[in-house]
């Protein structure tokens, strides 16, 4: 396919185009959808082949036998992130916000404290808050123009009150992929303060050349305490199927997590694992080969000119399609260069402070379209930043 296809999405029910005039006052008319992270491309031939096979059978019945789903998430595990995963530990959720939830509601209690690296996806703090649980930020610290840990600052704020950690890996918004040995040190915190780890590695898929994602399971003395969450959501651009995995080696913590699906009757939709079958397949990883070399593009073309406005400064994008780009250069109020954004450029984006704590300077962009919508982006913001240049 050509991922340079302009798709119209304009009143279909989607949430980043019909939405954004409501929150962020930003026409679809005139305006650019770069706040949620989904992607403007068509999902490969074969997940479409799967979805036009039901409409063919015409019957949409309950979803039986997942030897199929689960085999070719083994599949990919093992020939794309050298990671062999048994049947038995795969939990489908209803996405990975619903996995976040799951986790929280298995594997901790009201009052507990859950700890964040952040600026992290905000839908972690949300579920969090939502369950009665206290979220507990531990601040990433900008080193270099890019985001690193401080674990003697994180183990001074542990009160004992902490169950469990939420890992971002490769890291939105910021882009990290997380070195062996940051994974080593975030592993070693986590059971220094009695902590469940849940990695989210949704965007696992999604590394830039000069990058190689490292599984949270790959990390030794970390298995009894670690739970995975990986989808075909973000990847394949299927993200309203909303199917996604928690994976759990450990028999116990699987044991708790299944008898938490149970007592809330959780089951997933068959359209999404009929898609996600076709997604992890030979033709799926070739798509996803060709999808990471344009996106790549798409970042050298928007960091060259964000980079090139006075006052401006994108993150480096080591993975994700996410560009986190830093305003505090401009001397600007956030509320002066977000007007300059949202109503002069017309681009609706992400606000920085609903990633908590170190996201106040910040602005979230989606780069995933086609490369004039970035270049039509990126000549915007030239123009709406132009006293600056």
């Amino acid at each position: 396919m050509s991922f340079d296809e302009p798709i119209d999405r304009r009143g279909t029910h989607c949430v980043k185009w019909d939405m954004m005039e409501k929150l962020y006052g930003v026409s679809p008319q005139d305006g650019l959808a770069m706040w949620v992270a989904d992607m403007e491309f068509k999902p490969p031939q074969c997940v479409q082949d799967s979805v036009q096979a039901m409409v063919d059978h015409g019957v949409y019945g309950y979803f039986g036998d997942d030897s199929r789903y689960k085999a070719a998430i083994q599949w990919w595990m093992a020939t794309r992130h050298n990671w062999h995963v048994t049947p038995e530990s795969i939990f489908t959720t209803h996405g990975l916000v619903n996995g976040t939830a799951m986790c929280i509601d298995a594997f901790t209690a009201p009052g507990d404290g859950v700890v964040l690296f952040t600026p992290v996806y905000h839908a972690f703090a949300r579920v969090i808050a939502a369950a009665g649980r206290k979220v507990v930020e531990c601040e990433l610290v900008k080193t270099s123009g890019r985001y690193e840990m401080d674990f003697a600052a994180y183990d001074a704020q542990m009160t004992g009150a902490e169950t469990m950690v939420v890992l971002c890996s490769p890291h939105n918004p910021g882009g990290r992929v997380w070195t062996r040995d940051e994974l080593q040190a975030v592993a070693d915190f986590a059971k220094r303060h009695d902590l469940i780890l849940v990695s989210d590695e949704i965007h696992h898929d999604l590394v830039f050349p000069g990058h190689t994602h490292i599984p949270m399971t790959a990390i030794d003395g970390i298995s009894d305490r670690l739970v995975m969450m990986t989808a075909t959501t973000k990847t394949f651009n299927i993200a309203g199927s909303h199917v996604g995995n928690v994976i759990i080696e450990d028999t116990e913590l699987r044991a708790r997590f299944a008898q938490r699906m149970a007592a809330l009757g959780l089951t997933p939709n068959s359209f999404g694992l009929f898609m996600a079958t076709a997604a992890y397949t030979p033709d799926g990883a070739a798509w996803v080969d060709e999808l990471v070399q344009y996106l790549d593009q798409n970042r050298r073309v928007f960091d060259d000119a964000v980079n090139g406005i006075p006052g401006l400064k994108s993150m480096p994008l080591e993975a994700t399609y996410l560009s986190w780009v830093d305003f505090s250069g401009t001397g600007m109020s956030m509320e002066e260069f977000t007007q300059r954004v949202q109503t002069d450029a017309r681009i609706a984006v992400n606000l920085g402070p609903t990633f908590g704590t170190g996201g106040a300077d910040f602005l979230r962009f989606n780069i995933a379209a086609p490369r004039a919508v970035v270049q039509d982006a990126v000549d915007r913001l030239r123009r709406a930043f132009a006293d600056l240049q």
